[in-house]
């Protein structure tokens, strides 16, 4: 197996177990506060675990603040990307509990992409 195939099945590997923290925590939240605040509290939770793992696991390197920046560079076109498909979903229609699935489908292969931008740049 190919390196680049090695790092889209770490990513993937990472990336699940993120979007399960996150999409945990919103579960857990949404209960008691607003949807928003629920999903944007269990991204950022779920962000500093992704950052920590992408950089050890995924690619193998050491953190670094210009890495950490570059992420959450990348992480907050993602995170904008998130809150507006959500709050599109939810306008549809789709129930509060099930419109995070969507939103996943559509950025995790986006935030794929920045990241990886991120992490294999040398002057970063």
């Amino acid at each position: 197996m190919n390196n680049g195939i090695k790092e889209l099945f770490r990513f993937g590997v990472v990336g699940a177990f993120a979007t399960l923290l996150h999409y945990g925590l919103y579960w857990l939240l949404m209960r008691c506060i607003n949807v928003n605040v629920a999903y944007a509290t269990g991204y950022i939770v779920s962000f500093i675990a992704n950052f920590y793992l992408t950089a050890y696991f995924t690619f193998k390197v050491k953190p670094s603040l210009k890495k950490a920046i570059g992420m959450g560079g990348a992480h907050l076109v993602n995170f904008l990307l998130h809150m507006l498909l959500l709050n599109l979903f939810l306008y549809i229609g789709i129930e509060k509990q099930w419109a995070p699935i969507p939103v996943f489908a559509i950025a995790i292969p986006v935030n794929f992409i920045l990241v990886r931008f991120v992490f294999k740049n040398k002057r970063l």
